[in-house]
């Protein structure tokens, strides 16, 4: 049995049914849901067809719903994207604003109240950079400090800021309801800060008459100060690389992803490493040596790959069960948990149940 499980995000390009059975075929234990996007009658078709492509091949194959979590992101720009220079003034709103060179509305109301003067905010996953200068009841007033193009709807970081957001919002509640409705097999619960957001979760689903296994994705450094308590809670941990990599220095990632792998082995909780995986496959064929090379080299318990590659008429180059991305060198502790998880497929019951 591989050691090491990979997990396919399906986008509309992976969503048939002859290409998530040549997913399946090709290595795919997991297929993630991303309720960032889509609706239910998107996921529910996609999740479906996994089980009956899954069923046809014998195979053990786990859906993932990842929540989308509160993901703070700009309004809409009126004439479209805008540039930012250095030095100039720019101001995030809770109002309701058309959106322009000047100002942009923001889709987290209580912006104004968790932002200090001096404060950093990112936008667009670090592209661009301001400074706040001046807080009102509804506005954060900025300077620029890294300019370029903004586009309507990017996303914004607050690094260094306690966000006061719930760890579940509404839509969050309504997707875990069609969640555990559409019985999937894993959740996991974005923006991850502290153990209680995880028990929050894992309450709602017990409370939906489920035990479905809660991941906490790690995407703030908050949740880096917490990690051991988290580590007794969660059933699974998710490094997201991404948000991780917006909010901490580019250097600082490799290290805090092998610490976080290292800890979760040694808690036994599965681990998923996540985002930009074989990234170089999104406009080329094949993975760059370094990203096979370290795709399997930290013991983590699985991988989650890129969707929107462009060799989809050969997915056995994206899912590499085949050609030993992930399934090799790997620590008998790696494999003993991951050969624990219920179905074979990295499913432990859930600590909540």
């Amino acid at each position: 049995m591989h050691r090491v499980k990979i997990v396919c995000t399906l986008g509309p390009a992976s969503s048939d049914q002859t290409t998530i059975e040549r997913l399946i075929e090709a290595g795919m234990n997991v297929a993630r849901l991303n309720f960032s996007h889509g609706t239910h009658d998107d996921h529910r078709v996609v999740c479906q067809t996994v089980r009956q492509a899954a069923e046809k091949l014998g195979a053990n194959v786990a859906v993932l719903l990842d929540l989308q979590g509160p993901k703070i992101r700009l309004g809409s720009i009126a004439a479209g994207p805008v540039h930012l220079d250095c030095g100039q003034r720019f101001t995030l709103t809770a109002r309701a604003v058309p959106g322009d060179a000047a100002c942009v509305s923001t889709t987290y109301a209580d912006l104004a109240k968790d932002v200090r003067p001096g404060d950093t905010l990112l936008l667009d996953d670090g592209a661009i950079r301001l400074r706040a200068l001046e807080v009102t009841a509804t506005d954060v007033v900025c300077e620029v400090v890294d300019g370029g193009t903004l586009s309507a709807h990017k996303g914004l970081n607050l690094p260094g800021v306690a966000v006061s957001a719930p760890a579940l919002t509404e839509k969050d509640m309504a997707d875990l309801v069609f969640g555990v409705e559409l019985g999937v097999d894993w959740i996991a619960l974005s923006f991850v800060r502290r153990a209680d957001d995880v028990r929050l979760a894992q309450q709602r689903v017990r409370a939906l008459g489920a035990t479905i296994p809660v991941i906490a994705k790690l995407e703030k450094p908050e949740a880096l100060d917490h990690l051991d308590e988290i580590l007794t809670v969660a059933d699974g941990l998710m490094v997201a690389r991404g948000d991780l990599g917006v909010e901490l220095s580019p250097e600082r990632v490799p290290v805090v992803q092998k610490e976080l792998i290292r800890a979760a082995n040694r808690a036994k909780v599965p681990v998923i490493t996540a985002t930009q995986m074989l990234e170089s496959m999104t406009h080329h064929p094949r993975p760059a040596c370094r990203e096979s090379r370290g795709s399997r080299r930290h013991n983590r318990g699985c991988n989650r790959l890129p969707y929107r590659c462009p060799r989809l008429n050969q997915p056995d180059e994206v899912a590499p069960g085949r050609r030993g991305v992930g399934p090799r060198h790997n620590t008998p502790s790696t494999g003993a948990v991951l050969g624990s998880y219920r179905a074979g497929i990295g499913l432990p019951a859930s600590r909540d149940a």
